[in-house]
């Protein structure tokens, strides 16, 4: 809530000099920080704090998770959650764009461009984003109408409905180390002045923090957008360099949208599977949760960054083969041998640990977040010219 207010003030304080057109946007981005009183500051603030809002939401989601808080009966509250968050990741892909420069502009381009993968729909979708054929004037006048009103609108609409949910089903799920009782939740005291003074407390600290960052660390700007000459390498914003990175290894449809609409179903039922067990508010599930995860963490560091290796010399190979040996090198196959691994590695840990589905389900969800981590930190620091492997 504090990041979100910081956000629509110092986003309010931006409208009174920004002007969303291709030839202004730029120059007002540098009057901003050149002559505007605090410009610099407040732009500087306004970046770093949608950055940070992205980290502590998805801090929140894995809280949520790993202490049960998605059982019932907050099931619909966990798709309130996660919608919210999704919300909060367009926010900044939006935003992302409007200082139309090389970083932004070129980072935008990437990520529109890998919509034309999508079978049957790619191209009406990337059209309709992009106002036209190209990332042009229509795709900053879109971008800036969906970051400015339809998004915060979405957030006012679905946090306060968030909120109201979890004081419906009786306040927050107290996490609880797997060894004390589900009965324990402590002594109550009063909400005001006891919780008050702590949001007070926290608020304060975060907004602190945040102005001193903003101060000892600039929002980044490149050299005004070039449509002509394309930086190498070419880089989508950090939140989705998972998804790019997963494009160098598997078919692209696959990539953008056989495995992201697989992740997305599958979050969004999470809460909807038979536990049998509910471990609302015990941090791992149990005792026998925690070992599995601790398990599951570093084979899905290892076996990722091997594969990464792997395919990196599979490349070289599959450049020099026929058009039907790279669909098999970058098409079905690789997406066979990734769900079969998957499925061994559960049905193993599950038969080994004679876990429930709550052990179950949360070990592979350590797995599959650990992978994709994996390939968002290679993507962001391991890509160089070319998106070839380099140390950062």
């Amino acid at each position: 809530v504090v990041l979100l207010l910081l956000l629509l003030s110092t986003g309010a304080l931006l409208k009174f000099v920004y002007q969303p057109f291709p030839d202004k946007a730029y120059e007002s981005i540098l009057c901003l920080e050149n002559e505007a009183l605090f410009g610099t500051l407040i732009r500087n603030l306004h970046h770093w704090s949608a950055n940070a809002l992205i980290l502590v939401s998805f801090l929140h989601l894995l809280r949520v998770f790993f202490t049960g808080a998605f059982h019932a009966p907050r099931q619909f509250n966990w798709v309130i959650g996660f919608t919210s968050f999704l919300v909060i990741l367009f926010s900044n892909f939006t935003g992302y764009l409007l200082p139309w420069d090389q970083l932004a502009f070129w980072a935008i381009t990437i990520c529109t461009g890998m919509l034309e993968y999508i079978p049957g729909i790619g191209f009406w979708l990337q059209g309709l984003i992009q106002g036209g054929s190209e990332v042009g004037p229509a795709t900053l006048s879109n971008f800036y109408a969906i970051h400015t009103a339809v998004l915060p609108a979405s957030l006012l609409i679905l946090l306060p409905f968030h909120f109201w949910r979890i004081r419906k089903v009786g306040g927050l799920v107290i996490p609880r180390s797997p060894g004390q009782s589900l009965g324990h939740r402590g002594q109550p005291v009063p909400a005001i002045p006891n919780l008050l003074l702590r949001e007070i407390a926290v608020a304060l600290v975060l907004i602190a923090s945040m102005l001193v960052f903003s101060m000892l660390v600039d929002a980044p700007l490149g050299s005004r957008a070039n449509p002509g000459l394309s930086p190498n390498p070419t880089k989508a914003p950090w939140y989705f360099m998972g998804i790019q990175e997963m494009l160098l290894h598997f078919h692209p449809a696959f990539a953008l949208l056989v495995i992201p609409a697989l992740l997305l179903i599958a979050l969004l039922a999470l809460p909807y599977i038979d536990y049998q067990l509910n471990t609302a508010g015990v941090w791992f599930a149990s005792t026998k949760g925690r070992r599995m995860a601790l398990v599951a963490a570093p084979m899905a560091l290892v076996g990722t960054s091997v594969a990464v290796l792997a395919d990196e010399y599979l490349i070289e190979v599959a450049a020099r083969l026929p058009a039907i040996a790279t669909w098999i090198t970058k098409g079905l196959v690789p997406f066979a041998l990734l769900l079969a691994a998957i499925a061994a590695f559960y049905l193993f840990m599950k038969r080994k640990y004679a876990a429930g589905n709550t052990e179950a389900v949360q070990m592979l969800f350590v797995l599959l977040l650990v992978a994709f981590l994996v390939l968002t930190v290679t993507g962001i620091w391991f890509r160089g010219e070319g998106m070839k492997l380099v140390w950062p």
